[in-house]
């Protein structure tokens, strides 16, 4: 369900978080003299992780890449973004979620602070326990997506830093791995305290850590191509490999862009940019040959 639009960026909820929401309250009603005070809770997690995630579009959006939609979900939210397949963009782009809630941390913590709150031990009043509270979410958030597991944050920071070191393709593979590890963990967890909740998660990062295997290996046949050194992609100054690797999206024939300058060679039709196997970008032909290398 859509439900605004800011900055450019489209902001979806999943209709599933609605009947987790109201689970969710109903769970913790509890934790406040006045159930009021734990729908407010749930709307500032609502509002904490809307603003992680505009972290990670406008960062995208810093560094030259795409960023137009946002989906809030039971497990979270999802920044759809696309930053230059460069590891230092990627890297900011990834990081700059992380460090809103860094920033929120110390906003909680002065709050706390100057209002005499004691975040551990004692019973408080519904809105010093509304106040703790929300410090308790943000910080638990921050410490869970910096863990390094792929997907969250921290395995995905992890993995840029490494790609400065090993490259792309072997990146991502130490990423999978350590992602499987964790998930790992977490189903153990799971097992262990009888959690549907965590085993939910831990199949949500063991699925993505698989598609991140298989993409590591498309990347990997990929590097392996021979290049065409006269032509370079204006966006991540990648040479553009040789072969049929590019698709005529009317007739559905394979050919090389390069080779026949942007026509299908089966019906003819001319395609006004080309896309970058390497970082999706698309740019006109033309463009292509203004940067050589």
């Amino acid at each position: 369900m859509r439900l605004f639009r800011a900055f450019g960026i489209d902001v979806y909820v999943h209709w599933a978080w609605i009947f987790v929401a109201i689970y969710q309250i109903n769970y913790r009603a509890n934790a406040y003299s006045f159930i009021g005070w734990k729908i407010a809770e749930y709307l500032a997690l609502f509002l904490i992780v809307l603003i992680h995630e505009f972290g990670h579009a406008l960062a995208t959006r810093q560094v030259g890449g795409k960023a137009d939609q946002i989906l809030l979900w039971p497990l979270g939210g999802v920044a759809y973004v696309s930053p230059p397949a460069r590891p230092g963009a990627e890297l900011w782009s990834i990081a700059a979620g992380p460090l809103v809630n860094v920033v929120l941390f110390f906003v909680f913590t002065a709050i706390a602070w100057f209002k005499g709150i004691p975040l551990f031990g004692e019973v408080l009043s519904d809105p010093d326990a509304f106040l703790r509270n929300l410090w308790f979410i943000n910080t638990g958030l921050l410490i869970f997506n910096l863990l390094p597991v792929y997907p969250l944050d921290g395995g995905q920071i992890f993995r840029s830093l490494l790609w400065f070191i090993i490259g792309r393709a072997r990146s991502m593979y130490v990423a999978a791995i350590f992602g499987f590890l964790g998930a790992a963990a977490l189903g153990l967890w799971a097992l262990s305290t009888r959690s549907l909740w965590l085993g939910i998660i831990t199949f949500y990062l063991a699925s993505n850590c698989r598609r991140a295997w298989d993409h590591a290996k498309t990347l990997t046949a990929l590097e392996r191509l021979p290049r065409r050194l006269e032509f370079t992609c204006p966006s991540c100054h990648v040479h553009p490999p040789i072969g049929a690797l590019w698709r005529c999206h009317q007739c559905g024939v394979g050919f090389d862009a390069f080779e026949t300058r942007a026509e299908c060679p089966h019906c003819h039709t001319t395609f006004p940019t080309t896309i970058c196997i390497d970082c999706r970008e698309s740019h006109p032909l033309f463009d292509w040959m203004r940067r050589v290398s």
